[in-house]
């Protein structure tokens, strides 16, 4: 799925991710590495394997678009350090492309761990006419990609049929990405008459 804003293009992918196709910028949002380790810590029932799930995840992704950058949009990191840092780490070392953070909630890693992988940590990133944020903000004179909120929609089927998908939230002057992490949960929004929702239905898009 390709949209052009404020006349540059971006593709949609059916991981989460957004890849903005003039800046060869891959953006991402709410990965969560450590999660899965650290409710393990605390005795959650989750599979080992899930810990690898989200490496994998963002393998793909950037061997589908190559990107020249990479900018997370915050909650990179759930906890603080844990074991997951460790393939964190493996992961950078092997990622041709830069990569920046635009810090979320859950960014609470010292800073000089990331600077150590040659990490740069913005509190926003301002590219052009777009405002890169990990909190939902719409500003004056600014198209906004941002995350934070997992967003997500409800639709009807047949019946009492129902379905939640994660999705791309677009209002006139923003759009919240979906939580790329596979352990992240969703928080479902009402669309308004003039939103565009692009719901992830396994390997596609739909603008439902």
């Amino acid at each position: 799925m390709k949209l052009t804003i404020h006349n540059q293009d971006f593709q949609l992918h059916p991981l989460g991710g957004l890849f903005w196709e003039e800046k060869s910028l891959l953006l991402i949002s709410d990965v969560h590495l450590g999660k899965v380790s650290h409710f393990r810590k605390f005795g959650a029932a989750v599979p080992r394997k899930a810990i690898h799930k989200n490496f994998l995840l963002l393998d793909k992704i950037v061997s589908d678009f190559q990107p020249f950058q990479i900018c997370f949009l915050g909650d990179l990191f759930h906890s603080s350090l844990n074991k997951e840092w460790e393939l964190f780490e493996n992961w950078v070392g092997k990622t041709p492309a830069e990569i920046l953070l635009v810090a979320g909630n859950h960014d609470v890693i010292a800073p000089e761990k990331f600077e150590k992988l040659k990490i740069s940590i913005f509190p926003e990133l301002v590219i052009g006419s777009f405002l890169l944020t990990h909190h939902p903000e719409e500003r004056e004179e600014y198209f906004t990609f941002c995350g934070h909120i997992h967003p997500s929609i409800k639709l009807k089927g047949f019946g009492r049929e129902r379905i939640k998908l994660p999705c791309f939230f677009k209002s006139s002057n923003q759009m919240i990405l979906p939580a790329f992490g596979q352990f992240t949960g969703t928080h479902s929004l009402d669309p308004k008459d003039s939103d565009e929702v692009y719901a992830i239905v396994e390997d596609s898009i739909i603008k439902v």
